[in-house]
């Protein structure tokens, strides 16, 4: 009974999604154009593109299982206040984007985003950045892609070893129809990884995130934040650290 439960229930277990009305009005501090990209014939993909003068560069950036964009805008704002322009997506069902989800369905979308910024940039202007289920597509688009870099905050090394752990008793492997196989995209990206991860996470164990090490990668740095949790590592002096290192 749990068993079928969980095949059938998994999105509203994964996905946490906030709605908005089609007329909202997004306010933030920085300058953005709101974008609506039709990625196929059912789907609408909203998005935020900020931009600054001079920008050193543009992150893409890929947001948690909860809320819109209407505060993960904010959130991304701190890399547009380092002088980046942004562009971040809704997933399918999210704030105003429409679809049907899927994991391929994401990574298409994912993928629309990359060649929509390749018309204006070049690819070594473009940093990825996941955050927590995000961090899976940014690690999918960087084992398609040429970006100048990757960067992951609460990575997991696939949902179905953060499934296991939450549900030890249950078959998951049988049961999951999302994956999101971390390891399996970091070994064919051929940028420079950053991983940070906190650990006190209780949503996504720090093990977990500690496995992508066991992968052997030259090209990736794992940062440790004593007691950082899931959602808080912002408020951290290595964070802050880690990331004028990369971005300045």
């Amino acid at each position: 009974m749990i068993a079928s439960a969980l095949y059938f229930l998994q999105e509203k277990l994964l996905f946490f999604p906030n709605t908005l009305e089609q007329n909202y009005q997004y306010q933030f501090q920085h300058n953005f154009e709101e974008l609506f990209f039709k990625t196929d014939e059912n789907t609408i993909i909203n998005a935020l593109h900020f931009k600054v003068e001079n920008p050193k560069g543009v992150i893409l950036y890929f947001h948690g299982n909860a809320g819109d964009l209407s505060r993960w805008g904010t959130v991304s704002e701190y890399f547009v206040d380092m002088e980046y322009d942004v562009l971040i997506m809704d997933y399918r069902t999210y704030g105003k984007s429409t679809g049907k989800l899927s994991e391929v369905a994401i990574y298409s979308d994912a993928q629309y985003c990359y060649d929509y910024l390749l018309k204006q940039y070049s690819e070594d202007e473009i940093t990825l950045y996941g955050r927590s289920l995000g961090t899976g597509i940014a690690s999918y688009l960087a084992s398609k892609n040429n970006a100048k870099q990757l960067i992951l905050e609460t990575p997991y090394y696939s949902i179905l070893d953060v499934a296991k752990d939450r549900f030890p008793i249950l078959p998951v492997k049988q049961l999951l129809k999302y994956h999101f196989p971390t390891y399996q995209f970091l070994p064919k990206a051929r940028c420079p990884i950053t991983i940070i991860h906190g650990t006190a996470d209780s949503v996504v164990p720090y093990a977990s995130a500690k496995k992508l090490l066991k992968l052997n990668i030259e090209n990736l740095e794992f940062i440790t934040v004593e007691g950082g949790e899931h959602n808080n590592l912002i408020e951290f002096e290595d964070y802050h650290k880690m990331i004028q290192t990369i971005l300045n």
